[in-house]
């Protein structure tokens, strides 16, 4: 499956799911594909929306070296992590209200009915 287009939100939902645990890049993975109706991210986007996050101190890392095999990078949301995703909260809600407008518009159009002739 092809997973190009993974969304200017990622780093949003990134930091959702850190609010709940910590975690590795290839777990927040597998969680969002998991919970997310439409998951379009890939592994490099991931890994590259935590390092991103770190350099803004949005997140810190540490190496989980209590189970078995290699050690892991993981991965905690900070305070400053938290106001960014209150941040993403709003913006998110503001834009759901555009596009439930946007759906309830095209909705009163009947698009599925209508033939536009040449």
């Amino acid at each position: 499956m092809q997973r190009l287009n993974y969304g200017r939100h990622l780093p949003a939902f990134i930091l959702l799911f850190l609010a709940k645990a910590p975690a590795y890049g290839s777990l927040l993975l597998n969680m969002m594909d998991q919970s997310l109706p439409f998951n379009n991210a890939d592994s490099p986007a991931i890994y590259r929306a935590l390092n991103e996050l770190e350099k803004s101190d949005a997140v810190e890392s540490f190496w989980d070296t209590s189970g078995p095999g290699a050690a892991k990078k993981c991965y905690t949301i900070t305070n400053k992590g938290l106001e960014q995703l209150k941040q993403f909260k709003v913006h998110i809600e503001q834009r759901k209200g555009n596009l439930d407008f946007f759906l309830s518009e095209c909705e009163s159009l009947n698009l599925d009915e209508r033939v536009v002739e040449k």
